[in-house]
């Protein structure tokens, strides 16, 4: 439990270093660490964890248990649904052709990441680009384009290696389009370029 200004008692913790300002949602269990900036009009659920020095701008939505790592910034524009990571110094972006001497904050593009997606170490996420769920951002990527659900990307500009489980496992599909999760046994199917989840019998 923190203790806010005005002897508020918070079911959150917030670090002495970090700024929350006011008119923002934060969900019980959270926990923001030090030197962040947290925006009016953001809402944050619960079990997250912000790392050190981060940014949450004006209106961005983290969903249930998303893991912020250090050094990250995201930017008006940005949902993240429940338990996506985003690692040490990625970095997302709202305007697609920005200029300090032009006023473009009504052009803000929307970027949504899915359910359990991972997005690795310095990676940039052009805006307006979604992130399917449970796709794997590889470390140093640059994302210009939508990526599909369980999808894995490197490289700048990044393109598509294979396909990952929802464990963060590599999938081997055999002949019949099928792979078996390495970690949790889970069968996955692939059809028409699309991954998805074999429900178990």
């Amino acid at each position: 439990m923190a203790q806010a200004d005005g002897a508020e008692l918070l079911d959150y913790f917030v670090h002495p270093t970090a700024v929350v300002d006011a008119g923002c949602h934060i969900g019980a269990g959270t926990r923001i660490w030090h030197f962040c900036h947290i925006m009016s009009g953001c809402r944050i659920g619960e079990s997250c964890n912000i790392g050190q020095n981060v940014v949450v701008s004006p209106d961005v939505v983290l969903g249930r248990n998303v893991k912020v790592q250090n050094n990250v910034s995201i930017y008006t524009g940005v949902t993240c649904e429940d338990e996506v990571f985003l690692g040490p110094s990625c970095v997302f972006t709202n305007v697609v052709n920005p200029r300090s001497a032009v006023c473009r904050k009504n052009e803000y593009a929307v970027t949504r990441v899915g359910k359990g997606a991972t997005i690795g170490a310095n990676a940039t996420i052009v805006c307006g680009h979604d992130i399917g769920a449970y796709a794997f951002i590889g470390a140093g990527a640059v994302v210009t384009k939508p990526v599909p659900p369980y999808a894995l990307l490197v490289g700048n500009p990044a393109r598509q290696i294979g396909w990952m489980s929802e464990r963060g496992c590599r999938l081997h599909f055999d002949a019949e389009g099928v792979a078996v999760c390495a970690e949790s046994g889970e069968r996955y199917r692939l059809a028409d370029g699309r991954v998805s989840k074999v429900s178990p019998n």
